[in-house]
């Protein structure tokens, strides 16, 4: 498969190098041709792995992924052109975080989310939200963590849902563990988890840790 991800910080080079490990193509996309966050991942990541533009990186992709702060998240996708998105599965990993006077913020919140801000924006592009909830570490290597715990996914279109649970399979996520949320109204409650998340990193002193959902049966 052909990738773009877009977003050259911790996530986007973590998920990129993934898929690259995997045996499929990437391309790093940033603001920049020359970036040089970019081109240092691209040299180390090695065969399969390029860098560009957003537009370079979403133009030549099957799947896009947002991996770029929910807060700028729009902002990339439109420099990434809605002509390249159109018909393509675009999986949303990010959250709507700033740091304010030392305290998190999310914005939106509550009646808005990232997901559906750029579901609004490209109609056409089939946006999935998934694997936010957890540190970039453990989306690629759920084995960080031990147990039975979850990941999510939401989005309106089936097909596209389903073909980030197979990529959410090569990542080690078995099906059965992948919660389908429904539509992509549900990202709302997916991104108000992170302060809770950041909560329980301090608490924790670390990352390595996930939701475990149990029901009765």
């Amino acid at each position: 498969m052909r990738y773009a991800v877009l977003g050259t910080g911790e996530v986007g080079r973590t998920l990129g190098g993934e898929l690259v490990r995997l045996g499929h193509s990437v391309v790093l996309g940033s603001r920049t041709k020359d970036n040089p966050a970019a081109l240092e991942w691209a040299r180390a990541a090695g065969a399969g792995a390029s860098t560009g533009t957003f537009a370079e990186a979403a133009a030549a992709s099957e799947v896009v992924v947002n991996a770029v702060s929910g807060r700028v998240a729009v902002t990339a996708l439109q420099a990434a052109g809605a002509a390249h998105l159109d018909g393509k599965v675009v999986l949303d990993v990010s959250n709507p975080l700033a740091f304010e006077d030392g305290e998190a913020r999310l914005s939106p919140v509550e009646s808005d989310s990232v997901g559906e801000q750029i579901q609004r924006a490209f109609p056409r592009a089939r946006v999935v939200k998934s694997l936010n909830t957890v540190n970039c570490q453990v989306m690629v290597d759920p084995a960080r963590v031990p147990g039975e715990h979850q990941v999510f996914v939401c989005g309106d279109d089936e097909d596209a849902k389903g073909r980030v649970t197979a990529l959410l399979g090569e990542f080690g996520w078995p099906a059965g563990r992948v919660i389908d949320l429904g539509g992509i109204r549900a990202a709302r409650g997916v991104e108000m988890w992170l302060p809770l998340w950041l909560d329980l990193m301090r608490r924790f002193g670390h990352a390595d840790f996930n939701l475990e959902v149990r029901r009765a049966r």
